[in-house]
C-alpha cells in the first residue's frame, strides 16, 4: 500500500510534451509507470523531474521501484553508446536482451546494500555533502561532457534525483576501497537483502538535509587537438603492467596485469569518462590471476584468454558482461594449450587465437564461438612459422599476423588466415619491413601499419604499410618519425596512426607521434601534460581521444595506477573495436637492462 508520501512524490505518467512527442522526462515516468504503478497527478506533481526546492529535497525518498527505473535510464544511455562491431552478424540487440530487469535490480541493490554496510559496521554514512561534492567533481572533471549531459537529463535534470542514482554508486565505490575489510560488504544472504530492499529502502536521514544544486556541465567538446589531461584517481586500480584494456564505447575496461614481486592479478577497472571515475570489477568468478594475456570486446563482453601466472602458462580465460559486472568462465574442452604473447582479434562471432609460446614457439590456434562457448582448432597446413610477440589484425573477411621472434630470431614474415575455408596465405614479403618483435600494428580499414619495434639488437623507428587487396607493402617515411621503441602503444583515429610511451634502454618514454598515411608525414606528439614516460602502457581510442593507462618504467619497475587523456584530431568516424592487440609482456623485473631475453 502506497503512503502519502509514495503519492507525493510518485512520477506523473503518460504525459506528452507540447509537441505531442515523449520528452526524455516523460519517457522515465513510463519507465516508473510500468514498476510502481502510475498515479493521475495535477499538472505541479511534474516538479519531481526538476530541480527542487530546499523544502522538497529535504522531505524526499526514493523507493527501491524508482531507484531501479532510474538504473535502467542510466543503462539505456551508456548501452546507446556502446560500440557493436560492424562485423558482427547481427545488428545491435535491444538493451532488454543483454540486461534483465533482475539484473537492474540486483545492482541497485548492491549499491544500497554496500552504503548500509558503511553506515551499520562502519559508522561511515554517505553525508549530503558527498554526494553533492560528487556531483561537482564529475560535471568539472568529465571527459564527456555531453554523454554526462544525457545522464543528467535521463534522471530529468533533478538533482536529488543524480545525487542519489549516479553520485551515490561512485561515492560507496570509493570507500569501499578505502575499508579495511572490503570482504565484510560480502557476508550474509544477498537474495535475502535483496528480498528485504524491495519491500523497504532505509535512507540515510543527511543525505536529504542538504538543498542539492545542478551543477553546470563542463562545456560540449571535451579536449582540444594536441592537449594531455590526466585520467581520474577515482577509485581506480592498483598500479599494474602486462594487463588488458579495450573499449566498449561508453568505458575503458582494465584487467589483469603484475607488479612488483613479482604479484599476478585477477582484479580491473571500468574507467567511465563522462563521470572521470572508476568501478572496480567483480572478482567473484573471474579467471585466475595472469598477465601477457589477450583480451577483446565483442559488443556485449569483454573476453580475456591466455597469459602467464608466474609459473603456468594458461588456457583458461572469462566472458566478463560490464553491464551486470558477472564474470563466465570459457569452456577448456578442445581449447588450445596454454600460451602467453599470442594474438588474439574478433572476427564478427568468434575469437581467433594463434601463436604464442609455451616452452615452445606455436604455430597452432584455435576459434572460440561465445554464444555455444566452444573451440574449434586453426588448420595448420600452410600455417606460418610458429612464433610469439607478434602483430595481428582483422580486415573484415581474414586476420593477418606478421612478424614476431622465434628464439632469438625476428621474423619478417606473415600470411593470411580465412576462418571461412580454415585456410591460411603466405603474404608477400617484398618490401616489408625488417624482422621485428613487439611491433605496434593498427588497421586504417584498407591497409594494416607496422611500426617500431625491435629486432633483439636494436630499436627500431621504421616500418611498413601492407595492402591486402594487392598483397604488396609500403614503407612506412622516416620524416620527423619518433625515436626507436619498443612496448609502446598505438592507436588508430580513423585517419592517423598514434604511438606513444616505450623504451629504448635506457631510455624510457613519454614522446609520440601521429602518422598520416595517406600524407606520409609524422606530428610529434605534445609532452605537455603527458603521462609520466613508461613502457608497456595499454591504450584504446574512444573516438576523440587516446587514453593511455598503467604500465611500467625502469629496470627495478615502478608502476603506474594513473594514465592520461590525448586529444587527437576531430572529427573522426564512429569507433570499431581495434583488431590488435597492444603489445605487452610479463611484468617481472629484469635482471639487465635489456628487453625480455629470447627463452
Amino acid at each position: 500500500m502506497k503512503t502519502k508520501r509514495d503519492a507525493q512524490s510518485a512520477p506523473a505518467c503518460c504525459r506528452l510534451d507540447e509537441g505531442g512527442f515523449f520528452s526524455p522526462r516523460t519517457s522515465i515516468a513510463v519507465l516508473l509507470c510500468t514498476l510502481v504503478g502510475c498515479f493521475v497527478l495535477g499538472a505541479t506533481q511534474i516538479d519531481f523531474f526538476s530541480p527542487q526546492t530546499s523544502s522538497k529535497d529535504s522531505e524526499r525518498t526514493l523507493s527501491f521501484a524508482e531507484r531501479v527505473a532510474y538504473q535502467r535510464a542510466i543503462e539505456d544511455v551508456y548501452w546507446r553508446h556502446r560500440i557493436w562491431p560492424k562485423e558482427g552478424v547481427n545488428p545491435k540487440p535491444p538493451l532488454d536482451s543483454v540486461m534483465s530487469w533482475a539484473q537492474v535490480e540486483k545492482k541497485v541493490a548492491d549499491y544500497l546494500r554496500k552504503s548500509q554496510t558503511l553506515d551499520d559496521h562502519w559508522h561511515r554514512p554517505i553525508t549530503a555533502h558527498q554526494l553533492q561534492a560528487e556531483l561537482d567533481r564529475m560535471a568539472a572533471n568529465t571527459k564527456q561532457p555531453g554523454v554526462l549531459r544525457e545522464l543528467f537529463e535521463a534522471l530529468g535534470n533533478d538533482p536529488f534525483v543524480i545525487a542519489e542514482c549516479l553520485a551515490r554508486p561512485i561515492v560507496v565505490e570509493g570507500l569501499i576501497t578505502k575499508s579495511d575489510a572490503p570482504d565484510r560488504f560480502d557476508t550474509g544472504s544477498q537474495q535475502s537483502w535483496l528480498a528485504n530492499a524491495k519491500t523497504k529502502v532505509r535512507t540515510i536521514a543527511e543525505a536529504r538535509r542538504l538543498n542539492y544544486t545542478l551543477p553546470v556541465v563542463a562545456s560540449l567538446g571535451g579536449c582540444m587537438e594536441d592537449v594531455w589531461a590526466p585520467t581520474g584517481l577515482t577509485n581506480a586500480p592498483s598500479a599494474r603492467a602486462g594487463h588488458s584494456a579495450i573499449w566498449t564505447g561508453s568505458e575503458m575496461i582494465v584487467w589483469g596485469g603484475g607488479a612488483s614481486g613479482p604479484i599476478y592479478l585477477n582484479t580491473g577497472g571500468r574507467y567511465n569518462p563522462s563521470t572521470d571515475s572508476w568501478t572496480a570489477t567483480s572478482t567473484t568468478n573471474a579467471p585466475d590471476a595472469r598477465g601477457g594475456h589477450t583480451a577483446l570486446w565483442t559488443g556485449s563482453e569483454m573476453l580475456v584468454w591466455g597469459g602467464f601466472n608466474g609459473s603456468s602458462n594458461l588456457n583458461t580465460g572469462g566472458r566478463y558482461n560490464p553491464g551486470t559486472d558477472s564474470w563466465t568462465a570459457t569452456s577448456t574442452t578442445n581449447a588450445p594449450v596454454g600460451r602467453q604473447d599470442c594474438s588474439v582479434v574478433w572476427a564478427g562471432s568468434e575469437m581467433i587465437v594463434w601463436g604464442g609460446y609455451d616452452g615452445a614457439y606455436l604455430n597452432t590456434g584455435a576459434r572460440y564461438n561465445p554464444s555455444m562457448d566452444s573451440w574449434t582448432a586453426t588448420s595448420i597446413g600452410n600455417a606460418p612459422t610458429g612464433r610469439y610477440e607478434h602483430a595481428a589484425v582483422w580486415t573484415g573477411t581474414e586476420m593477418v599476423i606478421w612478424g614476431g621472434f622465434i628464439g632469438p630470431t625476428a621474423l619478417h614474415t606473415g600470411a593470411r588466415y580465412d576462418p571461412g575455408t580454415d585456410s591460411w596465405t603466405a603474404i608477400n614479403g617484398n618490401g616489408a619491413p625488417s624482422g621485428r618483435g613487439f611491433p605496434s600494428s593498427v588497421w586504417t580499414g584498407r591497409e594494416i601499419i607496422i611500426w617500431g619495434g625491435w629486432d633483439d639488437h636494436d630499436f627500431l623507428h621504421t616500418g611498413g604499410i601492407y595492402d591486402p587487396g594487392t598483397d604488396s607493402w609500403t614503407a612506412t617515411s622516416v620524416t620527423n618519425v619518433p625515436t626507436g621503441r619498443f612496448q609502446h602503444s598505438a592507436v588508430w583515429t580513423g585517419n592517423e596512426m598514434i604511438v606513444w610511451g616505450g623504451w629504448n634502454p635506457p631510455n624510457i618514454f613519454n614522446t609520440g607521434g601521429k602518422y598520416k598515411p595517406g600524407a606520409e608525414s609524422w606530428t610529434a606528439t605534445s609532452t605537455t601534460n603527458a603521462p609520466t614516460a613508461r613502457y608497456v602502457p595499454t591504450a584504446v581510442w574512444t573516438g576523440s581521444e587516446m587514453i593511455v593507462w598503467g604500465g611500467a618504467a625502469g629496470i627495478n619497475p615502478t608502476y603506474f595506477n594513473t594514465g592520461g587523456r590525448y586529444c587527437g584530431p576531430l572529427p573522426t568516424p564512429t569507433p570499431t573495436p581495434t583488431a590488435t592487440t597492444t603489445p605487452r609482456s610479463t611484468p617481472v623485473p629484469r635482471s639487465r637492462l635489456t628487453p625480455a631475453p629470447r627463452p
